[in-house]
């Protein structure tokens, strides 16, 4: 049987949590294949699984995304043969580790120009982009929008696609220096998170509001982001950085203009197949085209999964970041 090294978590907590084991994995099923992983994405959902703001059944792994080799296939699988470079974005969590099997259906096989560490970094937020762009709200050329966190993992994918789709956009960011970074990657203006008029300022560099806000922050802004939308803009609201948003009147909705709120999932767009081939297929031919690009700025052991983690948390790394095995 093959074994591995992975990331656990036993109880829910801090970056203290995460534990490190060796376990035996079971051989591939008909329909499933063994990968060894080469690159692990690290998002900001992994800390709300590690906090348990989203919960799992315990012990559980961390890790949705990840890309690596085939190194064995169950007996109904074809389409891909030990060697192929592959890779996925899939609940449940269990990624961070050296090898996994899982589902085929699951995986994609990853183009030559496409390599692992930005493969790795590319399906859950390179596919929240596209979803975001092309079905929460399906941009228009010329449309105003708000992008949060534009200096982050998926803000900077989001701000250059949709600059290359031809909307005007507007970045919040946290820092002067991510202000630059955004504006490097597809941001028309950007805006400090800080900035008490930030409202009145985006309403001014909108012409009098966005069509649409893309906010991955949650509590802290979700007011903010509603006054920031012309009428009929739409609200996304698709992470909780700061916290879920506590409940509220549809009637902030009505008076602000009859405002349309989504609160997206990626895996309800992605889960057939089918439809995972579609939207993935959308990605690499972006990345392939060059209207969009992921920059991978930061890269931790596995092991040191906890100082990822506290790095993340803290708001002290910018654009992609890879744990490598």
């Amino acid at each position: 049987m093959p074994e591995t090294g992975a990331i656990v978590v036993e109880s829910f907590g801090g970056p203290d949590k995460l534990r490190w084991v060796q376990r035996q994995l079971p051989e591939p099923g008909p329909a499933e294949v063994l990968v060894r992983h080469t690159a692990v994405g690290l998002n900001f959902i992994d800390t709300y699984h590690r906090s348990g703001l989203y919960p799992l059944e315990l012990p559980a792994g961390l890790g949705t995304e990840a890309a690596g080799v085939v190194e064995a296939v169950g007996a109904a699988v074809g389409g891909l043969a030990p060697g192929d470079r592959v890779a996925y974005v899939c609940l449940p969590p269990g990624a961070y580790a050296e090898r996994r099997v899982l589902p085929v259906d699951r995986l994609v096989k990853l183009p030559e120009a496409i390599g692992d560490e930005v493969a790795a970094a590319a399906m859950l937020k390179g596919l929240t982009a596209w979803y975001l762009l092309h079905r929460s709200y399906r941009l228009q050329a010329g449309d105003p929008v708000l992008v949060h966190a534009a200096a982050g993992g998926v803000g900077l994918i989001l701000c250059q696609w949709a600059r290359a789709l031809g909307a005007r956009v507007i970045g919040v960011v946290g820092t002067p220096e991510k202000g630059e970074l955004a504006r490097r990657h597809g941001c028309d203006e950007t805006v400090l998170s800080s900035d008490p008029d930030l409202v009145s300022r985006v309403r001014d560099l909108s012409g009098g509001g966005v069509a649409a806000v893309y906010d991955s922050v949650g509590q802290a802004t979700f007011f903010q982001s509603l006054d920031c939308l012309r009428r009929h803009g739409t609200m996304v609201t698709y992470g909780n950085a700061s916290g879920p948003v506590e409940p509220f009147s549809p009637m902030e909705l009505a008076r602000r203009g009859s405002l349309f709120l989504t609160r997206p999932v990626l895996f309800d767009f992605i889960a057939t197949p089918e439809s995972l081939a579609d939207a993935s297929g959308a990605l690499f031919a972006a990345l392939a085209a060059g209207h969009t690009s992921i920059a991978i700025h930061q890269r931790w052991p596995l092991r040191q999964a906890a100082t990822a983690h506290r790095e993340l948390e803290a708001r002290r790394t910018v654009g992609a970041s890879v744990l490598l095995p």
